[in-house]
């Protein structure tokens, strides 16, 4: 298969692949198994038959019940839909949450970054959490020859805080998972052309990104609130999403080359 970052569907305009990243080990995360996307709402039967083509087995929405009804997700042959609503729509979860800020001493100040406050109480957020953990399962449970894809309605913030999970998951630095994030902004104008940049193009793009203000410090609401919270992803990825030392070596097994 090739290697694009860039899915083309008539439909979702944000459809991409999450390998080729290298890892701080010198490992790159494998092609054509993690996707992530915008709304899959309105997918045309062309593009119905590539995901199934492409082994697609697993849609991940991580829209709010509201979203979903007002636009379902459109299915493929063999796929597997599952409900994970990143944000929560009881009132009372937020109240509830705040209890943990005082066991979390050293998480940065996001006051000053909206969106990254946002990511940041989301990531402290147990509803948020377990569904992040559900992606993680999915991910664990998924066979070689299969892929999965995780949305939301733009692919950009719910969809960016699962992608920076899974990249921290799997070594990447903080600075690329920054760029990947902030790819959903370069791409929206090529997207609304239909006129797709190349991967050299997107390379180019990705080099010149500036990470150090705006939404490149949003995103890192969450990886440095892992970091100050729990010391590093390891240790969230067990006191926090339940999983343990074994299933984070299985998980580089499975998506890193």
């Amino acid at each position: 298969m090739a290697h694009d970052r860039i899915v083309a569907l008539d439909s979702p305009m944000n459809f991409r692949d999450v390998g080729g990243y290298q890892s701080v080990t010198g490992k790159t995360v494998k092609w054509n198994k993690i996707y992530r996307s915008d709304s899959l709402s309105s997918l045309t039967a062309r593009d119905q038959v590539k995901l199934a083509k492409m082994r697609v087995t697993v849609d991940c929405d991580l829209r709010s019940e509201y979203e979903k009804s007002s636009s379902p997700d459109m299915s493929w042959p063999d796929v597997e839909y599952v409900d994970l609503p990143v944000y929560s729509d009881n009132v009372n979860d937020a109240q509830n949450n705040r209890s943990i800020y005082r066991f979390l001493h050293h998480i940065p100040d996001m006051h000053n970054n909206f969106i990254g406050r946002i990511y940041q109480q989301t990531l402290l957020s147990s509803h948020s959490q377990e569904m992040f953990a559900r992606v993680f399962a999915e991910l664990l449970e998924l066979p070689a020859d299969e892929a999965l894809v995780y949305h939301c309605s733009a692919g950009k913030d719910r969809t960016g805080m699962v992608s920076a999970l899974i990249l921290m998951a799997l070594g990447v630095d903080d600075d690329t998972i920054a760029r990947d994030y902030l790819l959903t902004n370069e791409l929206y104008d090529f997207a609304v052309s239909r006129q797709l940049p190349s991967n050299d193009e997107i390379t180019q793009m990705v080099s010149k990104m500036n990470v150090t203000k705006g939404e490149g410090i949003a995103i890192r609401g969450i990886t440095e609130t892992v970091r100050g919270g729990w010391g590093d992803f390891p240790t969230f990825f067990k006191k926090v999403l339940g999983f343990n030392d074994d299933d984070l070596a299985q998980l580089k097994r499975m998506y890193l080359d």
